[in-house]
């Protein structure tokens, strides 16, 4: 590997790392504000009602296992999974339970949604303007770079944080709708979810689910 080769990765893993530490902010923050707005201040009173990545942070699920699967996908080997500090929240003090477990965990996945909005409609300005295109010198690089990271990194944590494994939020979405005979088939997924999510990533069955998604972007950054 040169040092010029080197010295892209090393430029594109910090970008990678602000970037995910912005999106997995505004995605735990989103969770607490929301769950504040239902009557359950117990992330607000922990500080975790803020966009400052030290809240949000943990050390293995935020910076040592990116951090490895981003070089390991530089490398062309398989990227490792993620994640930002649980958000502790305490449902009973919510005064609308459905109401609120639908919204609190809608909440993180609308977070990701304004940042996928923000960088494409920049990217789409710069696209239509041909800036995109001619620009690929100085600070436009490590700007296309982190507009693109943003788009992509915040349109899987939309998706992915949708699926219905717990402890991701489409589960907790997914069982406000469920009658009330599907509680043991809950109870399990509950238990044994975080099993069968492992095993969906591992087995790379994400990219049936990601590969059109992708596409839809990149379809919808040509028109």
């Amino acid at each position: 590997m040169g040092s010029m080769e080197l010295t892209d990765i090393l430029s594109r893993l910090v970008i990678f790392i602000v970037v995910l530490l912005l999106s997995i902010s505004i995605h735990e923050a989103g969770h607490a504000w929301m769950s504040y707005k239902f009557g359950d201040d117990t992330a607000k009173q922990l500080g975790r009602v803020t966009l400052n990545p030290i809240a949000h942070t943990d050390i293995l699920g935020t910076l040592i296992l990116p951090i490895i699967g981003f070089i390991s996908a530089s490398m062309g080997s398989v990227a490792l999974l993620g994640w930002g500090k649980p958000c502790p929240i305490e449902p009973r003090n919510w005064t609308n339970y459905k109401l609120a477990n639908v919204m609190v965990s809608l909440a993180g996945v609308l977070g990701n949604l304004i940042l996928v909005v923000i960088s494409f409609v920049i990217i789409k300005i710069m696209l239509n303007s041909g800036y995109w295109q001619s620009s690929d010198e100085g600070i436009m690089v490590p700007l296309k770079q982190l507009l693109s990271m943003m788009l992509l990194m915040n349109v899987s944590l939309m998706v992915f944080n949708l699926l219905p494994f717990p402890p991701l939020d489409g589960s907790k979405i997914l069982s406000t709708f469920l009658p009330d005979s599907f509680r043991p088939a809950i109870d399990f997924l509950e238990t044994y979810g975080i099993f069968f999510l492992m095993a969906f990533v591992m087995l790379g069955l994400t990219r049936y689910i990601m590969e059109p998604v992708f596409a839809l972007v990149g379809f919808l950054l040509s028109l």
